[in-house]
């Protein structure tokens, strides 16, 4: 079959570019000690429930049913496999999983000695994953199949006459649980009814987040008594080059940047873009001890150069950006719009379901500066109008919630 050339082939270059580049090798060093892994770990009394993720956003996609599973069910272990290092890399010691390794890549050898060794009592397949042989052997030994919060589109491959070999693998699903209508009439196009549209469990996913927000000081300092906060998360320099401008003209507002890269050039690259405005880091504001804290009020930029605080920034927002839509595409909207306040995102969104949601409810698409001077001018005029945005985008997160009972409610557990 032509899949399982296309994984040799691509197997063999990822052993040769392993050699150049490092996140590479560590996917490929990750697949090669996921046997000794599972031997090492795999309880061959336990019953496993399988969850599969293709990197970090699916992860988090994942994490409310695992979290949920665990608490409802102790009688199961949960294993967890990536395919990227960075799901795996960033979460290899979350607790909420017994097993957590790479998925050793989809030759069937590979396919039957995984299964062999784990014996899962059922599996989840988070958003995008189709993995051919194993979602093959996993139907001939009868386990049952999820997908969740999977969504499909008319120009995806299973629905192009070149793909209905390939397509097959959809049949391996015991059900899908889907994120649109139009995903159910996709499907149904071709012969998959076993479809249930339950929404995107990220936006229960995003609530826990919201539940467990962490305090910060240092950003408390920072904001206290401004008259407005802009944050600006997960930003690039297309994203930049639009709110620093007008920020650098409308100086009465603080202003957050938590850039998606944080390397030594891209934030020397946005302090010279803030050229004249009196800006700090958050790692140089770490160092301030006692009373030396109330001296980051002083400063009217923060620059958050360290991972792990962006989901708790926001609440200290009153307008939110979001970056990455003059790319390859938004980041993670529903962390902003969770907090009661609008949100700006670039023109790159049709992929993204939460984006077209957000435009009717408090989120903005901007595709040039003039766009966002406009509104946020509106925003710096009427105060009530931006708080109503606010509002709607905190309530259709809320409103889109419930995707993850409404998957469990529906599985043989």
């Amino acid at each position: 079959m032509i899949y399982n050339l296309v994984i040799y082939l691509y197997l063999l270059g990822v052993a040769i570019y392993s050699r150049f580049n490092e996140k590479v090798r560590k996917m490929w060093r990750g697949e090669r000690e996921a046997f000794k892994i599972l031997r090492e770990k795999v309880d061959p009394n336990a019953k496993y429930v399988w969850f599969h993720a293709a990197s970090l956003g699916e992860f988090e996609q994942g994490r409310p049913l695992m979290e949920q599973l665990r608490k409802d069910h102790p009688e199961y272990k949960i294993l967890l496999t990536f395919f990227s290092p960075s799901g795996y890399e960033v979460r290899k010691n979350y607790e909420g999983a017994d097993i957590i390794t790479y998925l050793p890549l989809d030759t069937i050898t590979n396919a039957r000695r995984f299964l062999r060794t784990v014996r899962p009592v059922m599996a989840f397949f988070i958003k995008y994953e189709f993995w051919y042989n194993y979602l093959h052997i996993l139907k001939h030994r009868g386990v049952p199949v999820y997908s969740v919060s999977s969504i499909f589109r008319p120009e995806q491959v299973f629905f192009k006459w070149y793909g209905r070999q390939y397509g097959r693998v959809l049949n391996c699903f015991t059900h899908f649980f889907v994120q649109n209508e139009i995903s159910k009439e996709l499907l149904a196009k071709i012969g998959i009814t076993d479809t249930t549209v339950v929404g995107d469990t990220r936006f229960d996913r995003v609530l826990q987040i919201k539940e467990a927000a962490k305090q910060l000081p240092i950003v408390e300092s920072f904001v206290k008594d401004a008259p407005q906060v802009f944050v600006a998360g997960s930003s690039w320099p297309p994203d930049e080059e639009i709110f620093i401008k007008y920020f650098n003209e409308h100086k009465n507002w603080k202003l957050i940047i938590a850039p998606h890269v944080i390397g030594e050039d891209h934030l020397k690259q946005i302090e010279k873009l803030l050229e004249g405005r009196k800006v700090i880091r958050y790692t140089e504001a770490e160092k301030m001890v006692n009373g030396q804290l109330s001296m980051v009020n002083d400063y009217e930029v923060l620059i958050i150069n360290c991972f792990g605080l962006l989901s708790s920034i926001y609440h200290y927002g009153n307008v939110a950006y979001v970056g990455g839509g003059f790319g390859v595409g938004i980041h993670n909207l529903l962390e902003a719009a969770v907090w009661d306040v609008p949100v700006f995102f670039g023109p790159n969104n049709q992929k993204f379901q939460e984006a077209q949601g957000l435009k009717t409810s408090g989120g903005f698409e901007i595709s040039s500066y003039e766009d966002f001077a406009a509104q946020m001018d509106r925003f710096a005029a009427d105060a009530a109008y931006l708080q109503e945005q606010g509002q709607k985008a905190g309530h259709f997160v809320k409103g889109q919630s419930g995707a993850t009972q409404k998957v469990l409610s529906s599985v043989a557990l």
